[in-house]
């Protein structure tokens, strides 16, 4: 079972956003397994929270994000 696991801030993204994320996932798991993984492929999209996760030792934020730091 294929299975893809995204890691985002939280609130960053809309419900649309996580929905074309788990089908183009999904695709593209089908595109390199064949179709029979469509039916199992699994894909999280688990936000976390400002504060909990930090990159080159800087706490993640959205400033950070947009490159503004």
């Amino acid at each position: 079972m294929p299975f893809a696991h995204f890691k985002v801030p939280a609130d960053t993204l809309g419900p649309d956003d996580k929905k074309k994320i788990v089908e183009r996932t999904t695709d593209l798991y089908a595109e390199i397994y064949g179709e029979r993984a469509r039916a199992t492929t699994v894909v999280l999209v688990d936000e976390v929270a400002y504060g909990g996760w930090g990159v080159g030792g800087h706490v993640l934020t959205a400033a950070l994000l947009n490159g503004d730091v």
